[in-house]
């Protein structure tokens, strides 16, 4: 099976020329965010993968639900995913869309992982370091996670620097290994 990225990429791709062409980043953004998150919702989420509901169903069901928070583009990308059986990967779309409108407006997405709260000071060195380093400007998550023991991790679309404690010990082993 494709995978899930592969399969939204198009349909993002297609939306955020549409929504360039047409001067509606912004409002595209917004209708597939909320997309996004009617589909995960737990009962939504049911509805969609039920076989014994019809496309036209889903379609109606989802077109009244977000009726105030689409423009007709937006009702024929329903109607494309649902004809497609893709209404699933919408989450996924609005991601890449969000990741194409944040190269196009020159930012990227940086997901930092920390073992503990790192302080404002040590994120913003951090974040000015990958700014240099990728020459856009960087929007920022940072995550907590124990399990990297120490140091840190920093995922920037597809490059990962990871300097993570756990990481280290890895290779250590994998070198004692061989």
């Amino acid at each position: 099976m494709a995978e899930i990225s592969t399969i939204a990429r198009p349909y993002a791709v297609a939306a955020f020329n549409l929504a360039k062409e047409k001067k509606a980043l912004k409002e595209w953004s917004e209708m597939l965010e909320f997309l996004a998150q009617v589909s995960q919702d737990e009962r939504m989420h049911t509805f969609i993968n039920d076989s014994k509901v019809s496309d036209e169903d889903r379609e109606k069901v989802l077109i009244k639900i977000a009726a105030k928070k689409l423009n007709a583009f937006g009702e024929n990308l329903i109607k494309l995913l649902i004809e497609n059986k893709r209404l699933n990967v919408l989450p996924e779309i609005s991601e890449a869309f969000e990741a194409l409108k944040a190269t196009d407006e020159g930012t990227l997405e940086a997901e930092i992982i920390v073992a503990s709260k790192p302080s404002d000071k040590e994120v913003d060195t951090l974040v000015k370091s990958l700014e240099k380093k990728f020459n856009k400007k960087i929007d920022a998550k940072v995550t907590i996670d124990e399990a990297i023991m120490g140091g840190t991790k920093v995922i920037v679309g597809d490059t990962v620097i990871d300097a993570s404690v756990r990481e280290q010990l890895q290779n250590l082993a994998y070198a004692l290994k061989a």
